[in-house]
């Protein structure tokens, strides 16, 4: 159990800002401690407190860990597996316990995030909130511009229509796609649907988070710069 300390020395361990900065905040009225405007010298209890910069909740538990993942494919995106397939769970540390948040089909690779923040793994991924993702496609064929508009205007799935945020071509048989929603293998179906099936899926993005140096199988910790700007994103954005 955490002890209550002064609100700008807890929110510049948690990487907000500078002591200082934090007081002019709390002098501005952009921070608030459960709903009410916070006050200058106020002590909160990380572990009960509730947080707020300009609308955007802090979270301020030191246990809290967030790492990213690039995920191999062959590996499932759960915490155990009943047919014994290897789990992005057995890719990181064992404690403290972490979940994906949302999730990366069996045979699709790259970036996803691993963490126990619960209230930030709900904004990430609930429908209310529309968090980009950025997929490389490599298909078969070589794709129109027909066939990009349609991607970009929207098809027709069994489960409803779709269509991609932004879509581009960097390689003749490589789409660029990014959604805004999480259905279950959403960008290969609708690849397959302007007739270019997905040979390799990868994701290269997700909200803010990208990192082309990680290599595959590897993961890290996210800076705390990463992990407001994902705080942020699950509050700024309606809608994946």
């Amino acid at each position: 159990m955490s002890e209550p300390e002064r609100i700008q020395k807890v929110l510049a361990a948690a990487g907000v800002a500078s002591r200082r900065a934090v007081e002019e905040m709390v002098a501005e009225g952009r921070i608030t401690v459960n709903g009410q405007p916070a006050r200058l010298g106020q002590r909160v209890d990380p572990d009960h407190d509730a947080v707020e910069v300009d609308g955007v909740p802090v979270g301020l538990r030191t246990d809290l860990v967030y790492y990213l993942l690039n995920k191999p494919s062959g590996v499932v995106t759960t915490a155990s597996d009943p047919q014994g397939r290897p789990t992005v769970v057995d890719m990181v540390p064992e404690e403290p316990r972490v979940f994906p948040v949302g999730r990366l089909d069996a045979d699709s690779e790259g970036l996803l995030l691993l963490t126990n923040d619960g209230g930030l793994t709900h904004r990430l991924t609930h429908p209310s909130f529309g968090v980009p993702k950025e997929y490389l496609a490599h298909v078969e064929g070589r794709p129109s511009r027909g066939a990009l508009r349609k991607l970009r205007d929207g098809v027709e799935l069994e489960d409803g229509a779709a269509k991609a945020v932004a879509v581009s071509l960097p390689e003749p048989s490589v789409i660029r796609i990014v959604v805004h929603e999480g259905r279950n293998r959403l960008v290969r179906r609708m690849c397959e649907a302007v007739g270019h099936p997905v040979i390799r899926l990868v994701r290269t993005r997700i909200g803010p988070l990208a990192d082309r140096k990680l290599p595959p199988g590897q993961w890290r910790v996210l800076k705390l710069s990463e992990v407001r700007e994902l705080e942020r994103q699950g509050i700024e954005l309606t809608g994946n």
